[in-house]
This record gives structure tokens, sequence and C-alpha cells, in this order.
């Protein structure tokens, strides 16, 4: 129809021309870019609010890259350090060249990286139904408050997150895609070990597209390109492991050591109620219901568009079981993957009515229903989650790394470190943060707890946790922490204090 006889166009019996005008603009308004300006918005005034701080791996990241800027090999076998991920390191590095101020940048781009992972699960879900059910997986994912806590804290998991959906949603899009999806997985397996058996799948996918399409020249070469890339990571990840230790599978056996000296093993018979205990921890029930109902709905209606997210969710759910049996530590964040198949599937169920005819009756009753469902879900959320809980636990984040940083930063604290000796924290935890502050090396902070540091730790500057809340994060935090190692040694004198740490020397 010509746009000059739209003001004429016949309105539809029993429906005012006024409403059908204002439903019809509402309706073609970019809700995905809108939602997306508003989430994007909302993580820049919570970075602002929040000034949190990286966590424990990531801070050596950092630490290890400044090592290496520094012209040394980096520390990966001191007392208790994480799993190294090459990629982790060489971003680590980069930041270190801001120097103090890195550690905020850090947090910055994972956070930002949370807002590109939404747009991810976005993408994929509408590619596999619908736009709507695309935004309902986004939202899901917004309101499960344990990823965009692990954003705030510069966890690895999210952009290790968005470069595994991003890559499914391209390869989604377009199968057989190569090119960027080789990129994304590449780049995903120098961040975890995981990414190696989607890698290796999706080798054999492209592996079996060449077959019958080329001469056997054509198709070998193919093939070794292919094989090439997808051997990027383990390469990577040996070379590294060997040239900084001398031992190829370093970072598999000090894992593994490390997960049996911490109490997260788990026998093959605990993995299933681990499995589900995570699950419900990271989705909660609400969404694993509606998962499931959504998984059998889209099973239905269009049994072709469920592959992706189920091929995802059983690689993910199936590298979970894989590391319980291999002895390493089994954790939720080992779930996030399948977690967020878990959310797509949840949101067929609120908005897969989208993917009926409009003239059927049950996409109204179903529409009808998921809008109730959403607005009993705001209410349920609203009258039980306990936000101030979230609020604490940024806020403790934030005020004790600037409690630590005042403390040491303190003429009198940095002379005692230059005149008696090293620095020494309850546990390991406090470790890097300390290191990162006072710009040391792996000798210069040592952890009480280490059996191997008994003798150096007897003169110097001790640090203590004073706080309550930071003592069961920073101090006490395994079975096998040592509630002495937080009680002034014998010989020592206090030499400063805040609300959160005590500083005592002995020279």
């Amino acid at each position: 129809m010509p746009p000059a006889d739209l003001a004429t166009a016949p309105v539809p019996p029993g429906r005012p021309a006024g409403a059908a005008t204002w439903r019809s603009r509402l309706a073609g308004l970019p809700w995905p870019a809108i939602a997306l300006l508003v989430l994007a918005t909302a993580t820049f005034v919570g970075f602002l609010v929040y000034p949190t701080y990286p966590n424990y791996d990531s801070y050596y990241s950092m630490l290890w890259g400044r090592e290496i800027l520094h012209g040394h090999l980096p520390s990966f076998d001191v007392y208790r350090t994480p799993t190294e991920h090459p990629l982790a390191i060489a971003f680590g590095a980069a930041l270190s060249l801001l120097g103090r101020g890195g550690d905020r940048v850090m947090v910055f781009c994972t956070e930002a990286s949370f807002v590109v992972l939404c747009a991810g699960v976005y993408r994929l879900a509408r590619r596999a139904f619908t736009p709507l059910v695309g935004l309902a997986a986004a939202g899901i994912l917004c309101t499960r408050f344990d990823f965009p806590f692990l954003a705030a804290r510069a966890y690895i998991d999210i952009p290790y997150l968005v470069f595994v959906v991003w890559a499914a949603a391209f390869e989604l899009e377009r199968p057989r895609r190569g090119g960027i999806v080789w990129v994304l997985l590449a780049c995903a397996g120098l961040l975890r070990p995981e990414a190696w058996i989607l890698i290796g799948l999706y080798f054999l996918w492209m592996a079996s597209g060449e077959l019958g399409a080329a001469s056997a020249a054509q198709r070998v070469r193919r093939w070794t390109r292919y094989a090439a890339v997808a051997a990027i990571g383990p390469v990577v990840w040996v070379a590294v492991d060997f040239i900084v230790t001398g031992h190829p599978f370093f970072s598999l056996q000090h894992t593994s050591g490390l997960a049996d000296e911490l109490g997260r093993t788990k026998g093959l018979s605990e993995v299933p109620s681990a499995m589900k205990r995570f699950f419900y921890s990271l989705a909660k029930a609400p969404v694993i219901y509606a998962a499931i109902a959504g998984f059998v709905v889209a099973l239905w209606l269009a049994p072709r568009r469920v592959v992706m997210p189920t091929v995802l969710w059983l690689i993910g759910t199936g590298t979970f079981v894989l590391v319980g049996i291999a002895g390493l530590s089994v954790i939720d964040r080992y779930l996030l993957v399948p977690t967020l198949m878990v959310m797509v599937f949840a949101a067929v169920s609120l908005a897969g009515w989208t993917m009926l005819r409009e003239d059927l009756i049950i996409r109204k009753v179903w529409a009808v229903a998921a809008g109730l469902i959403v607005v009993y879900g705001v209410v349920f959320t609203a009258t039980r989650v306990n936000l101030r809980v979230f609020d604490s636990e940024l806020k403790l984040r934030g005020d004790s790394h600037h409690a630590l940083v005042r403390l040491l930063d303190q003429p009198r604290v940095r002379a005692a470190l230059h005149r008696c000796g090293p620095l020494s924290t309850p546990s390991h935890k406090l470790v890097p943060d300390s290191r990162w502050v006072l710009g040391a090396g792996a000798g210069g902070v040592l952890a009480r707890a280490d059996p191997a540091a008994r003798t150096r730790i007897q003169r110097g500057v001790a640090l203590y946790v004073v706080d309550r809340a930071a003592l069961l994060r920073q101090a006490l935090v395994d079975k096998s922490d040592d509630v002495f190692n937080d009680i002034p040694m014998s010989g020592f004198s206090r030499l400063a204090f805040n609300d959160y740490y005590s500083v005592y020397v002995r020279c």
C-alpha cells in the first residue's frame, strides 16, 4: 500500500484506530537495541558505584604478565597458584603496562564482556527460535546474579562464555562457516581447556563437510588447516608449561594436585549429585523446570531448532563429568555453558508462542499465561531475593581492597618491608592482591599457611585480617586453613591497622 493511503486504510472492526497506531509504533521500536543500551548503561553505572577488583586467578594472570614484561619467567609453581591460562596472561601483560590501575581496567573489560555475552545469548536464541525468545533468554541471564557477580570480580569465565556463545551463534546462522568461528573457539581454547573438546568436534564437523566436495589433495590441505587451528590451544598451553617449568603437562598435574589438596575432587559416584546441586544453584529451580518444558515444546514444534542448544548442553555436561573422572576441581563454573542453554530453553517456555501462527487460539492463551508467569516471577524475586547480600558482597570486595592499599601504602609499613623482610599473609588468598599493590615478586609476599615459608615468616611484616566477613573470605577459606595463622605471632609488635587489617612487624 502506498504511504499516502496509510491514513485512509480501513481499521479492523472493533479496534480503535488510535490503539492500532499505538500498537504498531510500539512493535516497530528496536527493542533488542534498546535493551542492550539499557544493560550497557546499567553495567557502567554498576562499575562506578561498586569499585570491585579482580579475583585470585585474575590477579595472578596480571602478575605473571608483569613478570614476563620484566624479563622473568612467570612464577607458576609458588604456593597454591591457580592454573595458568595463556590468553589471560597475555591480556594481563597488556594491562600491567597501565600500572596499578590495570586491575580496575580488567574489571571494566570483564563487565563489558558480560554485556557482549547477553547479546550473544540473544543472538543464539533468536536464530534458533525467535527474537522474543532471544530477549527472554538474555533477560533470564541478567537475573541470575551469579553471572554478573563473576563479571564484577573479573573471572575469565565470562570472556570464555562470550567466545563459545558467539561461535555457536555464528555457526548456527551459517553452518560450516569456519573463519570467525575458528578464531573464537581458538581464543576459548586459550582460556579454558574444556574448549578443546568443542574445537575438536568442530574440526570433525568441518572435515565431514569436505567429503565428496573436493579432490583428495584439496581435502587433505583443508583438513591440515583445520587441524592446525584446532591444535592452537593445546600446543600453546603445553609450550608455555614446558618453557616455564620444564614439564609440558604442568598445568594438568598442578590443577589435579591442588584440587585434591583443597578437597574439590569428586568420585564418579558423586558427580551426578554435584551436577544437580550446581545447576539448581546457578539457574534456580523455576528456570530448570521451565527449561524442561521449553525443551519438550521446542522438540515438538521445531525439532531441528533445538540441535545447537542441545549439543552445547550435552558437551558442557559431558565435560563436567570428564573433569570429575580426571580428578580435577569439580566446581560450579564448569557448568556455565550448559546453564546458559538451560536459560535458552526456559525462554522458549516464556516466548515460544511466537513460533505459532497468529490465528491460533493456543498462541494467545500461551502468551497470556507467559505474561502472568513473568509477573509472578518479578513479584517472587522482589519479595524473596535479598539484594542486600549482593550489595554487601560487592562492597566488601571494594572496601577491603581499598583498606589493604591504604595500609600497605603507609610510609612506615613500606619502610618496615624494606628494613625487616617480606610480607606474610594468613593464607594464599591475599598473596596476589598484596603483590600487585606492592609491585613485589614471588618472594616478596608469603603465605603463613605455606609449610615451606615457616622459617622466612619468623621475621618481617605480618598482615592479619580483623574484619569478620573478610576473615571468612581471605583467611579461613578452606577446611585446611589454620585459624592460628591469623593470630599475631610472638615477638611481633603492631605497626598499623584499620577496619579490615592490621600489620605487625619484627626485625
